[in-house]
């Protein structure tokens, strides 16, 4: 009985040594996690520094054409969408009226010749007679004088054959250029005037972005100054340009300046119509480079009514920075004093960051890019 008591003691006291032990057993700390942040790189402008504007893809030349004379259709060749080449037959007139006009023309001219012979013939027999004195020289002035008036009107009636030649020939409307019918208004049946437009042909051997782009933002576009060029379809690819052409007047109803933008080397992915963002890269002051820095509005917020940005540092990890700030614009802000070339700073959500919070930064200049589209 003691015995059983004994190790009975034993086990009790081996729980309780235990429990204590578990009691003062610290627990494990937590490892910290980093949290993704927006970053960028001051100093690294470029991202916050660019222009982004949206235009639409569209065709350099683009030619309307319509029939040189007066006609009623009879047939119909190509569709919107068809590519065309240079020559190519659109639509056709019904060419009876042409065609026998210019026979009648024909027919004068095959006149008027037989009476020129004729007066060439009684000219040379005028003066056969006159070194004959067999008439005089009056008689003769005559008959040379009907000979040139004769001359002068088969020369007459020859052009206008001519010309009603040709006019057979504009029954049939054909392709000024080659490229895109992008608009027809030719059906069989249909009576049309000479020079009515009927048909839109766009070259696509030059490919173009047309922007507006506002009067506040005209002073640093400049003629042939590089741009990039992305397609709202496909934004993974970017395309290098140049400013071609700069309105000389802003539009009356919008105030914005017309801006045509050439694409160097467009594929067979860009299609007219389309939507494209171009990028202008404005320049940077140089002589402000090294104090000013221009950062996007949202990497700026307050602490205890002081401005301030999250700083980043070598072990990742948030700082807060008091800085100064000065004027605010659309492209972000600028910040005069606090901040120096080469450093982290984060971009966005930075009202949620502590101090020494470790964050895994993520570079903001293709997301910023995306976003001004």
């Amino acid at each position: 009985m003691i015995k059983n008591l004994i190790s009975f003691s034993k086990i009790v006291a081996i729980i309780f040594v235990s429990f204590i032990l578990l009691a003062c057993q610290q627990p494990a700390s937590p490892v910290a996690v980093a949290r993704p942040a927006l970053v960028m790189i001051v100093g690294e402008q470029e991202s916050t520094n660019n222009m982004v504007l949206v235009g639409e893809v569209r065709a350099r030349y683009e030619s309307s054409q319509g029939f040189r004379i007066n006609g009623k259709i009879i047939e119909r060749k190509v569709d919107v969408g068809a590519y065309v080449i240079k020559g190519q037959i659109i639509a056709k007139l019904d060419a009876a009226d042409a065609n026998l006009t210019a026979a009648a023309a024909q027919a004068d001219v095959r006149a008027v010749e037989a009476n020129h012979a004729l007066a060439l013939a009684e000219v040379e027999r005028q003066r056969t007679l006159f070194t004959k004195k067999f008439i005089s020289a009056s008689a003769l002035d005559i008959r040379e004088a009907e000979l040139k008036t004769s001359s002068a009107r088969l020369a007459q009636v020859k052009a206008q054959a001519n010309v009603l030649s040709n006019q057979t020939k504009y029954t049939n409307l054909t392709a000024d250029t080659d490229g895109v019918v992008a608009m027809i208004s030719a059906e069989p049946g249909q009576v049309v005037q000479a020079g009515e437009a009927v048909v839109q042909i766009r070259n696509m051997s030059e490919i173009e972005v047309l922007i507006a782009v506002p009067e506040s933002r005209m002073v640093n576009i400049q003629p042939n100054m590089p741009v990039t060029i992305k397609t709202w379809a496909n934004q993974s690819k970017i395309y290098a340009g140049t400013v071609r052409e700069i309105a000389p007047a802003a539009d009356n109803l919008t105030r914005a300046f017309n801006v045509r933008v050439h694409i160097t080397a467009p594929d067979d992915a860009i299609k007219l119509g389309m939507t494209a963002g171009v990028t202008f890269k404005k320049p940077i002051d140089a002589t402000k480079i090294s104090t000013v820095f221009l950062i996007p509005n949202g990497a700026l917020t307050e602490i205890d009514h002081i401005k301030t940005v999250w700083v980043i540092d070598a072990n990742n990890k948030a700082q807060p920075r008091e800085v100064s700030a000065g004027n605010f614009t659309e492209d972000g802000v600028v910040i005069t004093k606090g901040l120096q070339v080469g450093e982290k700073i984060a971009v966005a959500g930075v009202h949620t960051l502590v101090k020494n919070q470790l964050v895994k930064p993520q570079f903001a200049s293709q997301q910023f890019e995306k976003l001004a589209q």
